[in-house]
């Protein structure tokens, strides 16, 4: 197996100690997603989670990674490269044995401080004019002389967005549109040209960019509405789109089994992830004075989901506000977002969000000016500080592992009602 050998074994002792999430044995899969995310973020390279599971052996592969890969995963582990990391290295855990012992011989040293001190200043020269010369080669841009703007073409999902750009300025080729704060989703376009088209298959409120080389000299918002209501079933990269019928009633939003299992989806190992969105579809909502509850239950406990992970993620114009929920067992496995940071299950005690998906769990989540407090059943679960950005709740959106059920939507600010939905 590709997660074997000696070099790759001891990159990935390294991440695993960088981690520091306990036995790697006992990862699941939401760790692998968290792995891929971290990644990310540190490189700009993204490597999907199916991969990172086959270099820690989770999935018999008998290839070995690319060159991409492993240049990531040792730049991660605080490499330049794979090249770098892999260079034989002097080992301290040798017997003495190992090298030949010469006969001792007295040693006269002679040390020219003069010779020296001169030999000094020349490689600090060197130095200063390499750090200007670096300097002058990466000049920046001025970004007045760059446009960017975007037209979505429709009201609903998928929908594909015309860019409109001038980077006539650009010294290099290397003109890109990016999507969002994803580096994945980022196109290499011609320098001269204006119009770029580009699909979105998942609603959101995103940070559209053009970036020149490695600056970004533009960027802006950019919402991508539904029209009501929108299911879909997760896949990549274009989702499987629900009918209004299959999941909305006239009292709820639930998604039974049977239509998952209509649509060709298989419910195990692989738990199938399921999301009703709502999103620019009201007037947006400031986190200063806002009040959000609702009913939900997770309808699918089999198997790889007995976790039964559900969250709520209040969209905002800036990091959402996200709601965890599991059953007791696996709190350790959620992350929660407070509009500004994220908050880990393994160093916060989240125990609260863990629950008896049995009966309908009442979620709230409210705002008093200073503080975010969440509620579970009424009861106080966690508080954190609000954002010092201003911040706006555009959106609202579920997920479920397996399948789930909403109801009693409510959301309101300066205790006026802005949306209610079943």
């Amino acid at each position: 197996m590709i997660s074997n050998s000696t070099d790759l074994l001891r990159c990935k002792k390294l991440i695993e100690q960088k981690l520091d999430w306990g036995m790697s044995e006992s990862w699941t899969s939401v760790d692998f997603d968290n792995l891929q995310q971290r990644i990310l973020e540190e490189t700009g390279v993204s490597l999907s989670a199916s991969t990172l599971r086959r270099i820690w052996g989770r999935v018999d592969y008998q290839h070995l990674p690319s060159n991409t890969t492993l240049n990531t995963l040792a730049q991660f582990a605080g490499y330049p490269d794979w090249r770098t990391f892999s260079k034989p290295q002097v080992r301290s855990d040798l017997p003495p044995n190992f090298v030949e012992r010469l006969p001792a011989k007295p040693i006269k040293l002679s040390i020219n401080w003069l010779k020296i001190s001169g030999i000094a200043g020349i490689v600090i020269a060197i130095v200063v004019i390499g750090i200007v010369a670096f300097d002058q080669k990466q000049p920046q841009l001025n970004v007045n002389q760059y446009s960017f703007s975007s037209k979505p073409l429709t009201r609903g999902i998928p929908n594909s967005v015309i860019f409109t750009y001038n980077a006539t300025a650009s010294p290099t080729d290397s003109v890109y549109i990016q999507q969002s704060w994803d580096p994945r989703l980022r196109t290499l376009v011609d320098k001269n040209g204006q119009t770029y088209t580009s699909i979105y298959y998942e609603p959101g409120y995103y940070r559209a960019k053009l970036i020149i080389g490695k600056q970004v000299v533009q960027e802006h918002s950019l919402l991508i509405p539904t029209n009501g209501w929108l299911g879909t079933i997760d896949s990549k990269p274009i989702p499987v789109y629900l009918k209004p019928s299959e999941f909305i009633g006239p009292d709820m939003m639930r998604l039974p089994v049977a239509e998952i299992q209509q649509k060709n989806v298989l419910l195990q190992p692989q738990v199938p992830l399921i999301k009703y969105c709502n999103v620019g579809n009201f007037d947006p909502v400031p986190l200063t004075d806002f009040s959000f509850s609702c009913d939900l239950k997770n309808e699918y406990g089999e198997g790889a989901a007995a976790c039964q992970q559900t969250w709520i993620e209040l969209i905002t114009d800036g990091m959402p506000i996200s709601i965890p929920l599991s059953t007791k067992g696996c709190v350790s496995e959620l992350m929660l977002l407070n509009g500004a940071t994220m908050i880990s299950g393994k160093k916060a005690d989240l125990s609260r969000f863990g629950v008896d998906f049995s009966n309908w769990i009442n979620v709230s989540c409210k705002s008093d000016g200073q503080k975010l407090a969440y509620r579970i059943n009424g009861e106080l679960a966690y508080e954190a500080p609000l954002p010092k950005k201003k911040i706006n709740i555009v959106g609202i959106a579920y997920g479920f592992r397996g399948t789930g059920a909403v109801r009693n939507i409510n959301l309101q600010k300066n205790d006026t009602l802005v949306f209610q939905s079943f």
